[in-house]
């Protein structure tokens, strides 16, 4: 399967940037061919423009900085998200990519009569892989934002059978190398599973 590793940290030496190398290497191994986004490694600007929300509705994305990840969008048949949970939700660096490149002719077409048509029904896999600083009943309690966005909204513009994958360490804050081996183990018996 052609998988796209999207990621997004902004410290080189973190937990996360383990966790992408892990996927990536896992990946390979079973004979996936991957791509990887690194957002805060190749400088993304998540941040968009007036003219890009009043032309939101009417256009594709038409920045050329965003061009390759739409190519690579088009290209994937499986995604990867890799990225920390914050204030139980998506880093902003993510939600701006979302917002920035998932737009008119990428991801979805106007219906006539409202609403939406998916145009990225080729997606067989969408999988998110966090890190949360808080422990798993409070991240139920207030309802796992982040997995939501992904795992149901966005996961509602891929093909109907795509299979969805979440695979979270809590209590990140207080985790040791044990841990953290033990959660790089589960990606990789997770991810021989795709």
């Amino acid at each position: 399967m052609k998988i796209l590793v999207v990621y997004c940290h902004p410290v080189p030496e973190s937990f996360t940037a383990a966790v992408r190398d892990e996927v990536l290497a896992t990946l390979g191994r079973l004979g996936h061919e991957t791509r990887l986004i690194d957002l805060y490694g190749e400088g993304f600007d998540p941040v968009m423009t007036a003219d890009e929300r009043r032309h939101y509705n009417d256009r594709a994305p038409s920045d050329p900085n965003l061009q390759p990840h739409i190519e690579a969008l088009r290209w994937a048949e499986g995604l990867v998200f890799v990225y920390p949970t914050w204030w139980y939700g998506l880093p902003a660096m993510l939600k701006g990519w979302f917002d920035r490149v998932w737009g008119l002719e990428v991801a979805f077409q106007l219906a006539p009569k409202g609403g939406i048509v998916p145009t990225l029904t080729h997606m067989r896999l969408v999988a998110v892989i966090t890190t949360c600083g808080a422990p798993f009943w409070i991240s139920v309690l207030i309802g796992h934002p982040g997995r939501k966005t992904i795992l149901r909204g966005i996961r509602a513009l891929c093909g109907w059978k795509c299979r969805t994958i979440y695979i979270a360490h809590y209590l990140m804050d207080v985790s040791t190398p044990q841990s953290r081996e033990r959660f790089l183990a589960r990606v990789r018996r997770r991810l021989a599973k795709v």
